[in-house]
């Protein structure tokens, strides 16, 4: 005889507390029990909100695709979606996208919108030396930790191209608007 493993347990918690990871089959006293996997829930923390993972790429960094459809294209990150670690690179990933009219009598569009990739498929990549390297972290003498290429040396993270990027979309943003 066969029941729901949700049955047999005293109550919800304690099925979300201690899921089963596969199926199993435990049989005694002539009962047979089968645990299956209904649903995963993505990793939270305490106050439910989805766990970030952490990225070795940042916004408007330049990257080199190196795996999947668009290998070996380079391109600078435009949008990161950390829940899940994808990225957004521009021009990249182009998927069509079929749009219903918003008025009536309008006729509908098809879009052309970049799709994420995800974060382990890119490298950072230095236009100056034209390589893709991995990233490694260090700590200056005024106590600033920075992001370098492990392969040249370089040094990604400047304030000045901080500065000169967070312009840049606020102009765009502007120029939007208006």
């Amino acid at each position: 005889m066969c029941l729901p493993y949700q049955l047999l347990c005293r109550s919800f918690v304690e099925t979300s507390l201690y899921p089963s990871n596969n199926v199993k089959n435990i049989c005694s006293y002539g009962w047979c029990l089968i645990c299956l996997n209904r649903w995963e829930r993505k990793e939270c923390k305490p106050n439910s909100l989805p766990v970030l993972q952490k990225m070795h790429v940042r916004l408007g960094d330049t990257v080199k695709v190196i795996a999947g459809n668009e290998k070996g294209k380079i391109g600078e990150i435009i949008r990161l979606f950390k829940h899940n670690s994808t990225v957004i690179v521009k021009d990249m990933n182009i998927k069509t996208k079929h749009v219903k009219s918003k008025e009536q009598g309008e006729p509908g569009q098809i879009v052309k919108v970049e799709g994420p990739i995800h974060s382990s498929n890119v490298m950072l990549y230095s236009k100056e030396k034209e390589v893709h390297s991995r990233v490694g972290h260090k700590i200056l003498e005024d106590g600033s930790r920075v992001r370098y290429l492990i392969k040249t040396g370089e040094i990604i993270d400047n304030k000045d191209d901080w500065k000169r990027f967070t312009k840049e979309k606020k102009q765009e943003l502007e120029k939007v608007e208006a």
